[in-house]
C-alpha cells in the first residue's frame, strides 16, 4: 500500500493538475503527500562575480550594492518558493485531503528527488515545467532525468485533472512491465477501476502467452481484464486505444530498452510522455 507521495511543483500550469492528481491518489489509499518545490542553486543564489568587470576605477560600494541585490533575489526566490507550496497545500486541502506536508529544498531536483524517494511511494510530477504556455510540445527539461534515476513509480500528470474510470497498461512482456502489473494487482490506487491491457505487435503464440501471463495476477486481484493486440507501432496502438476506449490513465514501463537505445529521443516512453493528454504511470 503507498504510504507516502511526493508531488513536484514548481509553479507552472501544471502545478495545479499535480495536487489533484495528487489528492486523487491519496483519497483512494490513504498515503500521505509531501509537497516538493526545488530551487537550483543558480535560482537561490546567484551571486554574480562581477569584481574583474569593474575593477578599474570602480568603487568597492558598487561590489557592495550588486552582492546586496543578489542576496535580495536569492530571498524573493525563497518566498515566491514557499507561496507556491502554500497554494498546493491549499488546492490539496480544499479536495479533501489533511495529510499534507511541504517542504523548501535548494539544489539539484534529481539528487534532491533520490533523496527524498527513499522514504515514498510514489512520485508526482506535471509533464512540462513553467515553460509550458509557450513550449507545449517540449518534454519538460527535468522529467526525463528524473524518470531514469528513479527507483520509484513516476505518476506524470496531464495538463488538467479528469476523473479517472479506466486505465490502460501498455505490456511489453519487459521487467519493467510486469513490475507494473504486480503493482497494480497489489496496490489500491487501482481498484475499481476498468483495466485494459494492451500489446503492440504480431499476435503470435508467444505475444498471447505474455499477454495470458499477465492476465492472470490481475485477475487474481479482481479486475475483469480486457486483454488486446494491436499489430502496430506501440506508440501508435496505445494513442489510437486511448482515443477509441475513453482510457483515462496510461501504465508502462518506463525504457525498457538497453541504455543507448533509451537515450535516443523518439523512444516509446519518450513519445508517449510527450504526446498523450492522460497521465502516464511509469515503472522502471
Amino acid at each position: 500500500m503507498t504510504q507516502k507521495i511526493i508531488a513536484l511543483v514548481d509553479g507552472s500550469t501544471y502545478s495545479h493538475s499535480v495536487c489533484a492528481h495528487a489528492a486523487w491518489i491519496a483519497a483512494r489509499t490513504g498515503a500521505a503527500i509531501e509537497v516538493l518545490h526545488v530551487l537550483g542553486r543558480r535560482e537561490s543564489a546567484e551571486a554574480s562575480d562581477l569584481s574583474g568587470s569593474i575593477a578599474l576605477g570602480a568603487r568597492s560600494a558598487l561590489l557592495a550594492e550588486l552582492t546586496a541585490l543578489d542576496e535580495q533575489r536569492a530571498k524573493l526566490q525563497q518566498l515566491r518558493g514557499r507561496a507556491i507550496l502554500d497554494d498546493a497545500k491549499a488546492v490539496i486541502a480544499a479536495a479533501g485531503v489533511d495529510n499534507v506536508t511541504t517542504r523548501l529544498r535548494i539544489g539539484d531536483i534529481v539528487e534532491t528527488v533520490a533523496e527524498s524517494e527513499a522514504t515514498a511511494d510514489m512520485l508526482v510530477i506535471g509533464k512540462r515545467g513553467e515553460a509550458a504556455d509557450f513550449a507545449r510540445l517540449h518534454l519538460g527539461s527535468n522529467i526525463e532525468r528524473i524518470v531514469r534515476s528513479s527507483h520509484r513509480p513516476v505518476f506524470v500528470t496531464a495538463r488538467a485533472f479528469r476523473p479517472i474510470e479506466r486505465f490502460l497498461i501498455a505490456f511489453d512482456g519487459g521487467a519493467s512491465s510486469i513490475k507494473a502489473v504486480d503493482h497494480i494487482a497489489q496496490s489500491p490506487l487501482f481498484q475499481g477501476l476498468e483495466c485494459h491491457l494492451l500489446m503492440a505487435g504480431a499476435s503470435t503464440p508467444e505475444l498471447r502467452r505474455k499477454l495470458d501471463d499477465a492476465c492472470i495476477p490481475l485477475t487474481a486481484a479482481g479486475y475483469d481484464v480486457k486483454a488486446f493486440v494491436a499489430e502496430m507501432a506501440p506508440e501508435a496502438a496505445i494513442a489510437e486505444h486511448v482515443a477509441a476506449q475513453q482510457i483515462g490513465l496510461v501504465v508502462m514501463g518506463a525504457y525498457g530498452h538497453s541504455r543507448i537505445r533509451s537515450l535516443i529521443i523518439g523512444s516509446t516512453t519518450t513519445e508517449m510522455i510527450r504526446s498523450c493528454k492522460v497521465p502516464v504511470v511509469l515503472f522502471r
